[in-house]
């Protein structure tokens, strides 16, 4: 409860940027073309995840040196205060080129905390976690973040509803960002009552006695890689569905914002319950089954979700992202759970944390922009798939010959 509270804090405050996209672009990067002020706040959005490998190698470290709960307090109060002070910039009106400049920079320094929050979580609930439970447990974690986009699409979209569009764009897309600040220290209470996890009191006492067995450092390599690839597509599909989907239907499909939240609302509410399922399939039947159905799914169905939200009706589009979500859930527990089983105990913290996100630098941070800059040049509102199909196609080709099954591998080892 208390890693799922905090990763719950610590995603509401990354959701809402991408929930007011568009009038960020409007606040920040004005030039009077809707799409060009999109695609510049989504350029920021895909900015703060630059920063995360460098954050990883700083904060992973840590986490293996000093333990998993350090650094669970470290990035929850970094978040916080950070997500505040984005909300308490003033707007390129008022001071010109310096707030572009100020939000870039704050989101760089977002991005560095955001990604160890993630790996750090994984790792800390997936050691304390039942050998035969431990994707059950991982769903803690993708459930929690799901639902703090959740909550910040219920959010934008009563703001959306009481407020006139000028009170909005001009003050009342702030009020998130500057409660996070609140959140962020509840959640620094809690987790500072936690104490560490069996298998890193395990590390620290082989350590002590000098017996840590050794992994090879192409054994090390190969974890690295398959992270860049389950972890990547995760990413992508994740990004589309929490933050660009709602961007392309109340955008280019032209469906009124506060339906197209709406949507969006009820698709999160349906990923969130998704999780715990998947989690209970993953400890069952193994990973490798439910994360192949996740990638050939998100290929096979992609072009189809984007073909029925094209349409512009609620309902269709609903439908349609139903089960896309659910390919989605597939690839974000496993993520989780092979974030754990594939790295050394020893190693856990800095190896997941660099190899994930690596993946999101260079491939899920940019997703919804490309996504964006795909529909802007070809016209095509099918075209968003074609990225996320590709990037399916490649995890699968890296992970077939690669993944073996991890469900019951000690994780204790190394």
């Amino acid at each position: 409860m208390a890693v799922g509270i905090g990763n719950f804090m610590e995603w509401f405050d990354f959701a809402i940027y991408g929930y007011f996209a568009a009038i960020i672009g409007a606040q920040f990067f004005p030039s009077g073309n809707p799409t060009a002020e999109m695609l510049s706040s989504l350029a920021v959005f895909a900015v703060g995840f630059i920063s995360r490998p460098f954050g990883a190698l700083i904060l992973g470290p840590i986490g293996d040196r000093l333990g998993r709960r350090t650094v669970l307090i470290i990035t929850v109060l970094g978040m916080g205060i950070i997500t505040a002070l984005i909300g308490l910039t003033p707007s390129f009106a008022s001071i010109g080129i310096a707030a572009p400049i100020i939000v870039v920079a704050l989101r760089l320094l977002q991005g560095g905390f955001a990604g160890s929050e993630w790996t750090s979580a994984a790792a800390y609930i997936g050691e304390s976690a039942p050998r035969d439970r431990r994707a059950t447990y991982a769903s803690v974690v993708t459930g929690t973040a799901g639902l703090a986009f959740l909550i910040g699409t219920v959010t934008a979209a009563i703001l959306t509803a009481v407020m006139s569009d000028a009170a909005l764009s001009s003050w009342g897309w702030r009020l998130p960002f500057l409660a996070s600040l609140v959140m962020a220290v509840i959640a620094v209470y809690i987790r500072r009552r936690l104490d560490d996890t069996p298998v890193f009191e395990e590390v620290e006492r082989k350590r002590a006695e000098n017996s840590l067995e050794h992994t090879a450092t192409s054994a090390k390599v190969k974890a690295f890689v398959m992270t860049l690839a389950f972890s990547g597509v995760f990413g992508v599909s994740l990004y589309y569905l929490i933050t660009y989907v709602n961007n392309f239907l109340s955008g280019p499909v032209g469906m009124p914002r506060l339906q197209a939240l709406t949507v969006c609302g009820v698709i999160m509410a349906i990923y969130v319950a998704f999780n715990p399922l998947v989690g209970v399939l993953v400890d069952r039947v193994g990973r490798r089954p439910i994360l192949y159905t996740g990638l050939v799914g998100l290929m096979v169905w992609s072009i189809p979700t984007f073909w029925l939200m094209g349409t512009g009706n609620p309902w269709v589009s609903g439908l349609a992202l139903i089960p896309f979500s659910f390919f989605v859930a597939c690839t974000a527990v496993v993520n989780n759970v092979l974030l754990v089983e594939v790295f050394p105990a020893s190693i856990r913290a800095t190896g997941s944390a660099i190899g994930y996100n690596v993946a999101y630098a260079l491939l899920a941070g940019p997703g919804p922009l490309i996504a964006a800059a795909l529909v802007a040049g070809t016209g095509l509102l099918i075209s968003p798939a074609f990225y996320m199909i590709a990037i399916a196609l490649l995890a699968t080709v890296i992970l077939l010959p690669t993944l073996k099954e991890t469900k019951n591998v000690d994780i204790s080892r190394g």
